[in-house]
């Protein structure tokens, strides 16, 4: 296996490098740890349990793990480098490493497919058998020990928490020994420090490895003789110890670092100033970009503005302070990263107010950096994500800055955009709890956060609570903003999803018709705000049957987005087009749906990765119209493949997985996996009415299916039963001339035939060909079903004349619409029943 593209040093290694921090040249020492360690994970050949290396901030428990990488990297075939300090940034860590692996995934594949992939590989031990995997600074116990593969390799920890004993094979880490002291400091001050000067700075500084780096550095720089720095170090600990400092921070750290701060105060102020805004970021690596000039609209009100104009000072500083080992940077990756002690010890010795104003600057620099991105821009998205480590830590949502309100409301649109619903939703929450605090109820970033807050709950699934929260916010909008405000609009757009998941589909395209024409006066006709109203006022003529309004309204959108400078976002441009082969295929074009989904689906894939929302409904749909072109086997494994996408991604208590879970029954049907896929739909039927109500169009046509799957599975009477109830449902809510009503109606007429009920079953299939030939015209596959059954009834009843002109009929056009060698054209052929099933579309 060659090397990876990424290699920490000139060195060629024989192993895949994955990310692993630069080696410190000064490392000395720590022989007897770094033995015990190799020797316990060779100890256990099975790998059942991880190693965690642990002990307080700054004794080197990170460089350890690093020394031992590096020391024993001729062992292993893989070694990969794991941040843990946030949870949520494990997995796409896990993805690159299946990346790297070429493991067989899309290139474009989601987070958690791939980062899935990565543990089931490391689990089984292919490609590699010997792979090191280390998990730095995981600190959360039970969310790292969930992730962390058992498997042939090696798993390394470092953290913090000592509640790791009892948990996994844990190694103490402690200060140096003085031996080691000693070596370290002669060896990072070549010639400025004897073998004794070292044992006496060792002894104030407690041997602390971080507190002997920072001394170290500050020699280098400033040759500063031992007995000064001592002097110095004893004056900082009188002052040090009268502040009260946390437990958990060395005294010797604490002082040690206060004199490399202040020595370099000396020398350089405005690089302090720059430092001590880095303490307010997230111990992950900071962009460098970070610190380029500010734009306009954000160097007001910055303390950093002058400074970062001039790109040769700020290259200087960060020269400096990577000098006095106070960051550390990596020129590779652009990066430059700050310990979390020195963060935090630089944060308590700064006054309140000091406090608060640095944390803005921050802020300030977090949103410059976001400003010329817009958040559902995939292209965008590689910036956004860096900028994640830093949101939680920072507390954004405790800045009241208009500009910062804007930047953390972007950051919570690139999440849901993204598919990351969890932490939008806890970001959204935190938001609207502080802001109204702040700012009262009808503060506009209040109110922008609510209505982002209503788009993840409806994604999470919560279709209830996103209507009444959206009914009760537009109310609030409109009183607060007016009519035709940006935000009013966006709610309003919003709000037609709601109507549309209640099932009130001629309620959503009257407000729909509305919110169309409200864009198109404040946007203009071909704004991306525009074209998103119109595609769904398309998707309401859909649900409602008329299929040459929609396609007319959706092949426009999807023609005016795909056009250079249009704004549209990747997630509108592949809705608009699945919605374009979804209008396809239920006008009966079974061929062109199937091209225009497979487009579709690999343009999802590609711009959003396989495990996104719209990619995974895209997947769905694709399946259906391969079930329709007689694709059978391709239609299962894609209807299987989705599913459980679904589930793993959002899990099974979701619309989208819902309508996964209808998609493969109906594709096990089609392949013959009758009694699959019967249990497969008694196991959903229930969740279609928790999730939608019990009087629901979904919930009838869910029934539907189960009906149909009773009688193939010869259970005809319980069949006409929920046939019969699921008919009085739609045309109850939808009416009998509804394509969803009329296919109901269509499988009860059979359940009618198969317990005997023949006059029955021709009544309702004359009723039935006739309004569906009215609804969708002669020719559509949906209509010619109809009228092929209805000559199996004419031929049970001894109407043989009328059936063979009807069948004589429907045959000619079923050769004209479908072309010899389809399923259903073979079946009307042999006068045998056809059925047809329902699929919940994309709301």
């Amino acid at each position: 296996m060659s090397v990876s593209h990424y290699s920490p040093d000139s060195t060629q290694f024989p192993t895949i490098w994955g990310r692993v921090p630069q080696r410190n040249m000064n490392f000395t020492g720590r022989s007897e740890l770094l033995r015990e360690l190799h020797e316990g994970l060779l100890s256990d050949v099975t790998a059942v349990v991880p190693h965690a290396l642990h002990g307080l901030g700054g004794v080197g428990k990170t460089q350890l793990a690093i020394e031992y990488a590096y020391l024993h990297r001729g062992e292993y075939d893989l070694v990969w480098w794991i941040p843990a300090d946030q949870p949520v940034l494990v997995k796409p860590s896990l993805a690159g490493l299946a990346r790297e692996l070429r493991l067989p995934i899309s290139a474009s594949a989601g987070v958690e497919e791939a980062a899935e992939a990565a543990l089931d590989a490391l689990r089984r031990g292919m490609p590699f058998s010997k792979w090191l995997l280390i998990f730095d600074n995981a600190d959360e116990v039970d969310e790292i020990n969930a992730i962390a593969p058992r498997g042939p390799g090696h798993v390394l920890i470092t953290s913090r928490n000592h509640s790791w004993q009892g948990v996994v094979d844990t190694l103490p880490v402690d200060v140096f020994t003085r031996k080691e002291s000693i070596q370290f400091l002669t060896r990072r001050v070549p010639h400025g420090i004897t073998e004794a000067e070292a044992d006496e700075l060792a002894e104030a500084l407690g041997d602390l490895p971080l507190a002997l780096e920072q001394a170290g550095a500050l020699q280098v720089e400033t040759t500063i003789s031992v007995k000064d720095y001592l002097r110095l170090l004893e004056e900082q600990t009188t002052r040090l110890l009268g502040t009260n400092k946390p437990a958990d921070y060395p005294l010797s750290m604490s002082a040690a670092w206060t004199l490399s701060v202040q020595q370099l105060t000396t020398r350089m102020p405005v690089a302090v100033e720059l430092l001590r805004c880095c303490a307010f970021f997230g111990p992950e690596p900071i962009p460098r970009d970070l610190f380029d000039r500010l734009p306009p609209e954000f160097a007001e009100g910055s303390r950093l503005a002058e400074t970062l104009a001039d790109p040769i000072l700020t290259s200087r500083i960060l020269r400096e302070l990577g000098r006095y080992a106070l960051v550390k940077i990596d020129s590779s990756s652009r990066t430059i990263q700050i310990h979390r002690l020195v963060q935090a010890l630089l944060r308590d010795e700064l006054p309140p107010d000091e406090r608060l104003s640095l944390r803005a600057e921050a802020h300030l620099l977090l949103a410059a950096a976001a400003a010329p991105y817009e958040p559902d821009d995939t292209a965008s998205w590689p910036r956004y994500s860096g900028l994640l480590g830093h949101i939680t830590p920072s507390q954004v949502d405790r800045n009241d800055d208009p500009r910062i309100r804007r930047f953390t409301l972007s950051i919570i649109r690139y999440l849901y955009s993204s598919g990351d619903f969890n932490f939008a939703q806890m970001l959204a929450e935190r938001c609207i709890t502080q802001w109204r605090a702040d700012s009262g109820d009808d503060d506009p970033s209040v109110l922008s956060a609510q209505r982002h807050q209503a788009i993840v709950v409806r994604e999470l699934g919560n279709i209830t609570r996103s209507f009444e929260q959206n009914q009760r916010l537009l109310v609030r909008m409109r009183e607060v903003l007016g009519e035709d405000h940006e935000e009013t609009l966006l709610l309003i757009n919003s709000a037609g999803a709601d109507l549309r998941f209640r099932g009130d589909f001629a309620a959503a395209l009257e407000h729909d018709l509305d919110s169309l024409r409200r864009h198109e006066a404040v946007f203009g006709p071909e704004h991306r705000r525009t074209l998103r109203a119109m595609n769904n006022l398309a998707l309401d003529y859909l649900l409602l049957g008329d299929y040459s309004k929609a396609l007319e309204l959706q092949s426009t959108t999807f023609r005016l987005q795909r056009r250079p400078g249009s704004g549209a976002s990747s997630m509108n441009v592949l809705s608009s087009w699945n919605g374009l082969a979804r209008v396809m295929r239920l006008s009966g074009k079974y061929r062109e749906a199937c091209d225009l989904g497979e487009d579709a689906y690999e343009y999802g894939v590609e711009q959003l990765g396989a495990e996104h929302p719209w990619t995974l409904r895209a997947a769905k749909d694709l399946a259906i119209a391969k079930r329709r072109d007689a694709k059978a086997d391709e239609s299962l494994r894609l209807a299987l493949r989705t599913r459980d996408q679904q589930l793993r991604t959002v899990g099974e208590h979701h619309p989208d997985t819902l309508a996964a879970g209808l998609c493969l029954a109906n594709a096990q049907r089609a392949s013959g996996e009758t009694a699959e896929a019967l249990a497969l739909l008694e196991e959903l039927t229930p969740r279609f009415e928790t999730m939608y109500g019990e009087d629901h169009p979904f919930k009838y046509g869910c029934d539907t299916n189960l009906a149909l799957l009773l009688r193939v599975n010869r259970r005809a009477e319980e069949a006409v039963a929920r046939d019969r109830e699921a008919l009085d449902g739609l045309d109850r809510r939808l009416t009998r001339d509804h394509h969803f009503t009329l296919t109901c109606a269509i499988n009860l007429a059979s359940d009618l035939a198969a317990i005997g009920e023949h006059e029955e079953a021709r009544q309702l299939g004359e009723d039935t060909l006739r309004r569906l030939r009215e609804l969708l015209g002669p020719d559509h596959p949906l209509t010619l079903a109809a009228a092929a059954n209805l000559v199996v009834d004419l031929v049970r009843l001894g109407a043989r004349d009328e059936a063979d002109a009807l069948h004589a009929d429907t045959m000619r056009r079923y050769l004209e619409v479908l072309g010899p060698g389809h399923p259903d054209v073979d079946v009307a052929e042999q006068r045998r029943r056809l059925d047809f099933d329902f699929d919940p579309p994309v709301l």
